[in-house]
C-alpha cells in the first residue's frame, strides 16, 4: 500500500519540461503566431540595416588615430614611464588573485577570471606601434607582461581548488591587495626604490577604476550602518543618521565635490594636506553612502516583523536577530538596487574633472584637443570611451543577475 502511494505521489510531482531543440524554440519564442512572425521580421530586419551601418563606420569609415597613438594616456594618464612596473605588478597581483578567488568561489567568478585572462592575451597580440609614449615604442617587457598574466590567473586556480585558502583570508587578500595598490601607486618621499609619484599624474582607466572602486568598497558598510541608525530606536543616532542622509541626497555630487576639494582645506589645521585624489574619494563614498542607506533601508522595511518576534522569542539578542536574520534577507531583496548604485557611481566619476583630476573622459578631451587634426574625430574616442564604460557596468550587471540566480531572488 505505501509503495502504491509513493508511486501516485512520484507521478503527481512535475517533471521540469524538456530542453527545446534549436528549431523548436525558435518556432516557439520568434514565430508564434502571426504577429509574432510579422515583429521578428521587423526586428531583424532593422537591425541587419543598424549593425551593417555600425560595423562599416567601425572597421572601414572610422579613423582610429588618436585612440591608437594615445592608449597609455587613457590606461595610466602622465604616470611616469619609468614606474610603469608598479602598474604591472598590480595588475600581476590582481590576475594571481582573481586566479584564487576562481579557485576558491568558482561559479560567477570563473567568467569574469576567463574573461581578463583572455583579454590580457588580446592586448598582449596588439600590433607594437600601439604601445607608445611620444613616438617611441615602449620596451617589449609591456608585452611580456600581459603575456603572463594569463598565466597567473591559472596557477592561482590551481592552488585555489586545492582548498589552501579559506574565504575569509582570501577576502582579506583582496582588501590587502586594495591597500597595497595605493602604496605602489604613491611611494614614499626621498625613497630611492619607490619615489614618490604624485596623484596628479595619475589619470585615464587607472583614476576612473580607483575612485569607483574606493567608493564602491567604502559606501556599502558605511551605507549599511547609516540605514541601521536610520532604524534604531536611539533618538540621537536616528536624527543623526536621518540629517546625514538627507542633507547628502539634497544636493549634488558636483556641489559635495567642491566642497571637500576646495572649502574643506579652509577648516583643516594649515600643517594638514588631505590629497585632492583622497577628498575626491571621500567626497563620492559619503554621496554614494547616503544613496546606499535609502536602498538598504527599504529592505529593512521589506522584512515581516513577525521573524524579529520569533528571533527574540528563541533567545537572540538584538545584534544577533539584525546580523543573522534582518539585514541578510533585506540585503537579498535589494541587490539590484544596490548594483544599481554601484553602476551610478562609476558614472559619476566623469564628474572629477570639475575639480582638476584627469580620469578617462578628462583624457579623451585631452587627446583631442592636443592635435588640430584630432578634432573632428571626437566620435571615435567618444565611442571608445562609451566602450570601456560599458564593459565595466555590463560586468556589474552581469555578476548582480548571477548573484541573484544563485540566491533565488525573484523564486523563493
Amino acid at each position: 500500500m505505501a509503495t502504491t502511494d509513493l508511486t501516485a505521489a512520484e507521478s503527481t510531482v512535475s517533471r521540469p519540461p524538456a530542453p527545446l531543440k534549436p528549431l523548436e524554440w525558435i518556432k516557439k519564442n520568434l514565430f508564434h503566431g502571426w504577429f509574432n512572425s510579422i515583429l521578428t521580421i521587423v526586428t531583424a530586419v532593422v537591425l541587419f540595416f543598424l549593425l551593417r551601418g555600425i560595423f562599416t563606420w567601425v572597421f572601414v569609415t572610422a579613423d582610429w588615430t588618436p585612440v591608437a597613438h594615445s592608449l597609455r594616456l587613457f590606461a595610466v594618464g602622465q604616470y611616469p614611464t619609468s614606474e610603469l612596473w608598479r602598474v604591472g605588478l598590480i595588475l600581476a597581483m590582481t590576475s594571481l588573485l582573481m586566479g584564487l578567488s576562481w579557485g576558491v568561489w568558482g561559479g560567477t567568478v570563473r567568467t569574469f577570471a576567463l574573461a581578463l585572462a583572455v583579454g590580457f592575451a588580446v592586448i598582449a597580440l596588439l600590433p607594437m606601434d600601439l604601445y607608445r609614449v611620444n613616438e617611441d615604442p615602449l620596451d617589449l617587457s609591456i608585452r611580456l607582461g600581459f603575456a603572463s598574466y594569463p598565466a597567473l590567473v591559472m596557477a592561482g586556480y590551481a592552488v585555489g581548488r586545492r582548498g589552501v585558502l579559506k574565504s575569509r583570508l582570501l577576502a582579506v587578500l583582496w582588501l590587502v591587495s586594495l591597500v597595497l595598490t595605493f602604496v605602489l601607486l604613491s611611494g614614499f618621499s626621498g625613497s630611492s626604490l619607490l619615489p614618490r609619484v604624485e596623484t596628479g599624474m595619475w589619470g585615464g582607466l587607472l583614476l576612473t577604476f580607483l575612485l569607483a572602486l574606493v567608493g564602491i568598497v567604502a559606501s556599502f558598510p558605511i551605507g549599511v550602518l547609516l540605514a541601521l541608525g536610520r532604524q534604531s530606536s536611539l533618538p540621537v543616532l536616528k536624527i543623526f543618521c536621518t540629517l546625514f542622509i538627507e542633507l547628502v541626497r539634497g544636493v549634488p555630487l558636483v556641489t559635495i565635490l567642491f566642497m571637500f576639494s576646495l572649502i574643506l582645506p579652509l577648516f583643516l589645521p594649515p600643517d594638514v594636506r588631505l590629497d585632492r585624489v583622497l577628498r575626491a574619494m571621500a567626497a563620492m563614498t559619503f554621496f554614494a553612502a547616503a544613496y546606499m542607506a535609502e536602498n538598504i533601508r527599504g529592505g529593512l522595511q521589506s522584512i515581516p516583523r513577525g521573524q524579529v518576534e520569533a528571533a527574540k522569542a528563541v533567545g537572540l539578542s538584538g545584534f544577533q536577530t539584525t546580523t543573522f536574520i534582518v539585514l541578510p534577507q533585506a540585503l537579498r531583496a535589494v541587490i539590484p538596487a544596490i548594483v544599481g548604485q554601484f553602476i551610478a557611481l562609476f558614472m559619476d566619476t566623469t564628474l572629477a574633472i570639475i575639480v582638476g583630476l584627469v580620469e578617462l573622459l578628462a583624457v579623451g578631451r585631452a587627446v583631442l584637443n592636443a592635435n588640430v587634426e584630432w578634432l573632428l574625430l571626437d566620435k571615435e574616442v567618444y565611442l571608445f570611451i562609451a566602450a570601456i564604460f560599458w564593459i565595466f557596468t555590463f560586468s556589474m550587471s552581469y555578476a548582480s543577475r548571477r548573484l541573484e540566480r544563485a540566491l533565488g531572488v525573484g523564486e523563493r
